[in-house]
């Protein structure tokens, strides 16, 4: 046999399109992860480019600037946690979310985070998406694409909303809708606050109400077991993260 003869299989050559999308996908992966941890005004395009592995010009190749890359990032979230088959009022999937068996890289404070810190991941991009519509809503440009970002949550709320309408409901689906995701915007801006906090359990209960107030009045109270329920992004942030292959 020759020696020099390899059995390897050849090499695919990308093109440059599959190219500049991994580029991209990257960069906004590492966006996200800066945006949450240092927010949306600290975080630097270089840095963010770096920690992509890229120089600079790679973000510009790509993205117009900052406020755009932050764009991406939320067009990411809202593939990732909100397909065609969210759910609202599903329960939290994993069982053992309070009590981390040993090795599976639980924090040890009890709080059921310890699994890369998924709250504590979904409270910084929270704040970080604070900044930017506090940064948007003052600029022109910007205020229109942020509402159709807005209107893909609304979108989804609202197909929910028409499912489980309930027989003589006069409130269009779409104003049910709004309700439900100010509710839920709501929760989201008391957990940043520190103020108070509701837990999964209880913000399902009351989008259940909106939903179909008649029906969910009958409901039991949510359990109050010394544990709190996961908020959904919190939950689904849990599932990405035992998703995502290790290196």
């Amino acid at each position: 046999m020759d020696r020099h003869h390899s059995t390897s299989a050849p090499r695919v050559r990308r093109s440059r399109a599959e190219q500049k999308r991994e580029t991209r996908d990257a960069l906004v992966v590492a966006a996200l992860v800066a945006f949450t941890r240092d927010g949306y005004h600290r975080a630097s395009l270089e840095g963010i480019a770096n920690e992509a592995g890229f120089s600079k010009g790679a973000v510009y190749s790509n993205f117009g600037g900052k406020a755009e890359l932050f764009l991406a990032v939320m067009d990411h979230n809202l593939e990732a946690l909100r397909g065609a088959d969210w759910d609202p009022f599903a329960m939290p999937e994993t069982s053992g979310a309070h009590a981390p068996e040993p090795g599976s890289g639980g924090d040890g404070d009890g709080d059921g985070d310890g699994d890369g810190g998924a709250a504590e991941m979904v409270r910084g991009f929270g704040l970080a998406t604070l900044e930017f519509i506090a940064t948007a809503a003052r600029d022109d440009a910007l205020t229109p694409l942020l509402r159709a970002r807005v209107q893909v949550m609304l979108n989804a709320y609202e197909r929910v909303a028409a499912e489980s309408r309930p027989a003589g409901e006069e409130l269009p689906a779409g104003d049910v809708a709004q309700l439900m995701a100010a509710l839920e915007q709501g929760v989201s801006v008391l957990a940043l606050s520190g103020v108070a906090s509701v837990d999964g359990a209880l913000l399902r209960t009351g989008l259940r109400r909106l939903v179909a107030p008649a029906s969910a009045a009958d409901e039991p109270s949510p359990a109050r077991d010394g544990h709190a329920s996961p908020l959904p992004d919190v939950e689904q942030v849990r599932g990405m993260i035992r998703d995502t292959p290790a290196p």
